[in-house]
């Protein structure tokens, strides 16, 4: 990955974060690695060419935007950082289907899998695209598996976390995970529905939802997925605390800045193992 002009810019990026920029473009990554040969990655909505009401590197093939600039976005994400392999894009429903590329996936005619995380223990670069969503990415102590996660609140209910978890195949005190950019718990309120199908399940939820003055919930989508990693047996986690809401200049927000017939951008999570054989 490209290093050039790497630094960690102003007092808005969070301590256990770094940002970067190459070209134009610029990306977060987690402060200390994950663990050995591990890379993560966390674009945001500098360095594209995409219009208005996606202005900036949207990724994402399924929001209305130009194909043309979807596909020169991804090829300068691709080319600027020196990915080793084209990423593995999926098709995500909110719902907890694992995909688990057996190697690096080619660069054309690969059919997108419908699922909201994926796992690898080869060379494949792991995406996933969010706009509110949480992204979670789960890595092995030894580096030899990595999974990212698109944990959206149905997601989280339907358990994805868990799922990836089981697709890592180790130990849940052997691994790290890694919290991303999401809406946070002042722009992200719910009704009673959402809540409970939470709080149903694990009463440990309800420090999650706190009662507004609207008769709703505020909820803390980074809280819930803390929980259910603790419940699961992890117990090291990382990131978080980042909201897409409240930074209109480096995050798309789905919640923030869609209307009907406009929809946002999407940036990308990225994770994949460095020096692999395969």
């Amino acid at each position: 990955m490209a290093d050039a002009e790497a630094t960690a810019v102003g007092l808005t990026v969070p301590a256990d974060w770094r940002e970067h920029r190459v070209g134009g473009l610029a990306w977060w990554t987690p402060a200390v690695p994950l663990a050995p040969g591990v890379r993560v990655v966390v674009t945001t909505r500098s360095g594209g060419i995409s219009a208005p009401p996606r202005a900036g590197l949207n990724l994402a093939t399924h929001v209305g935007d130009a194909p043309a600039c979807v596909t020169a976005n991804r090829l300068r994400l691709q080319q600027l950082l020196q990915l080793p392999a084209a990423p593995c894009w999926l098709q995500q429903v909110h719902g907890k289907q694992v995909f688990e590329p057996a190697a690096i996936v080619p660069d054309a005619g690969w059919p997108l899998p419908v699922a909201d995380a994926a796992c690898t223990r080869h060379g494949a670069v792991l995406a996933v695209l969010t706009a509110d969503c949480l992204p979670v990415v789960l890595a092995a102590a030894d580096g030899s598996a990595v999974a990212v996660a698109h944990a959206g609140w149905r997601g989280l209910a339907a358990g994805v976390l868990e799922a990836s978890l089981a697709a890592l195949r180790c130990a849940p005190g052997a691994v790290t995970a890694w919290l991303g950019p999401a809406i946070g718990p002042r722009a992200f309120e719910v009704g009673d529905e959402v809540r409970e199908v939470f709080v149903s399940g694990h009463e440990q939820a309800a420090t999650a939802f706190v009662p507004n003055a609207r008769g709703r919930w505020q909820a803390d989508l980074g809280l819930l997925a803390m929980q259910r990693l603790e419940a699961a047996g992890v117990t090291r986690v990382g990131g978080g605390g980042v909201c897409t809401v409240s930074d209109p200049t480096r995050w798309y927000s789905y919640r923030r800045d869609f209307v009907p017939g406009a929809d946002t951008g999407r940036f990308v999570t990225l994770v994949w193992r460095e020096h692999v054989t395969l």
